[in-house]
């Protein structure tokens, strides 16, 4: 779907990604989850899954770099969590990407930290992405990721990085992007995907306490003031990560639980070089986050709506932005539509329009990679990441956005992103 909110569980046929449809999905979805509030509980460990749940793998990272990865807990002390006022102050988990060294003998980087696995498996898999497998099928924990964590920093990198910022889709973890992240990071880039707590499905901190989204609202305007809140609330949280990579950059550590960084890392980032991509409400957020930081450079939007639920324009829409920025869609959108006319119609700055021909909604997201070995049937298979062959999507997404960057953040030549290419004939550029 292109709407930014979590589609119904699918019992049946899908419920198709028209903007009007957001609402029925939110309302269908309220009905389907408990009536608890959102929770942030610390459960016991959770279990390994089961013998027969299948062993999922990423595709290897492109680049010539190897990758590690680290999480960092990151505290606003300046700001009470907007989900829940004067019960705390606003936390987040962020994980950076970067190239990374002597990697031989140190741990894999887990794509899901345990609870927050059982979690995604018992209700996100199904309840917000639809993606029909069954619990228990597969096992998310221990999905190969083809990441070290903690590995030191290659060499010769030290204050060089570009930073590349990540928010996921509503009803998806930042985990969900771990195959674009990884393979920037490949290339010489510190991406930093980013859960935007009580929002995101599952948010694990150290202490082992699960962070858990909150019920859903019940009304078309209660749906509409929430996408309008969450986006706020995501604008804010970029800017503040941005002030926590800048702390990183002067060589100290902004972890909030002063967990050693990987060697090298401090004093690695290049502040002045900053992108952002995202998915779906992720996209949309990253047009927000440009047109409120000018420290961000370039963004990308992957399938994410410029209207709110009402219908009406975002402010982004009307004026559009003075920077470079790519929107990236779904073969066959419509719901996009109307807020990708008019920001392209007022943006003064570059701007290009492309499609992935033969894509679906999550053609865009590590259900690409992961929807394959999952052994569904091919109307569900379909209904998740399209007809075109998921090698070639990954191929061309990660070729797309790798030269985005490159072009914007590098000064790289940006020939793939003057027209098509022959190496690459399922990204159709949109006049």
């Amino acid at each position: 779907m292109t709407n930014h909110l979590p589609p119904a569980p699918r019992r049946g046929t899908r419920r198709r990604a028209l903007a009007a449809c957001a609402v029925t999905a939110l309302l269908t979805l309220t009905a389907a989850l408990p009536a608890a509030a959102a929770t942030r509980d610390s459960p016991a460990p959770a279990a390994p899954g089961p013998s027969s749940a299948r062993p999922l793998s990423l595709p290897a990272p492109g680049g010539r770099f190897r990758v590690g990865e680290v999480d960092l807990h990151l505290v606003d002390r300046s700001r009470p969590d907007p989900w829940h006022s004067g019960q705390g102050l606003r936390e987040l988990m962020v994980s950076v990407y970067y190239p990374a060294t002597h990697t031989a003998g140190r741990p894999a980087a887990p794509y899901m930290l345990p609870a927050a696995a059982a979690h995604f498996d018992e209700v996100t898999a199904n309840d917000y992405l639809g993606l029909h497998v069954p619990p228990g099928r597969a096992d998310w924990a221990r999905t190969a990721t083809h990441v070290t964590r903690g590995a030191p920093l290659a060499a010769g990198q030290g204050g060089r990085l570009p930073v590349v910022l990540y928010s996921p889709g509503l009803g998806e973890p930042r985990t969900w992007g771990t195959t674009l992240a990884a393979d920037l990071a490949g290339r010489g880039y510190a991406v930093v995907t980013i859960d935007h707590t009580y929002e995101s499905p599952e948010v694990q901190f150290p202490d082992g306490s699960l962070a858990t989204m909150p019920q859903p609202p019940s009304s078309p305007d209660a749906a509409d003031a929430y996408v309008r809140k969450a986006l706020s609330i995501r604008v804010t949280d970029t800017s503040f990560v941005l002030d926590q990579l800048q702390a990183l950059h002067s060589g100290r550590n902004p972890d909030a639980d002063g967990q050693p960084l990987p060697k090298g890392l401090a004093g690695a980032l290049n502040p002045a070089e900053v992108g952002m991509f995202g998915h779906s409400m992720g996209g949309t957020a990253a047009a927000l986050a440009l047109d409120a930081d000018h420290r961000i450079t370039a963004g990308i939007d992957m399938d994410g709506n410029l209207t709110y639920l009402d219908g009406s324009l975002m402010p982004v829409a009307r004026h559009g932005l003075d920077r470079p920025f790519l929107l990236l869609g779904k073969d066959g959108d419509t719901d996009t539509g109307p807020g990708w006319q008019a920001f392209r119609a007022h943006t003064p700055g570059w701007n290009r329009q492309l499609t992935l021909r033969g894509s679906e909604h999550g053609s865009f997201t590590d259900a690409e990679a992961l929807v394959p070995q999952l052994h569904l049937r091919p109307c569900e298979r379909t209904d998740d990441i399209g007809t075109i062959a998921s090698a070639t999507a990954i191929r061309t997404n990660e070729a797309y956005v790798s030269a985005y960057f490159d072009h914007w953040l590098r000064g790289g030549s940006g020939r793939l992103l003057a027209g098509p290419s022959p190496k690459y004939p399922d990204m159709a550029f949109v006049k």
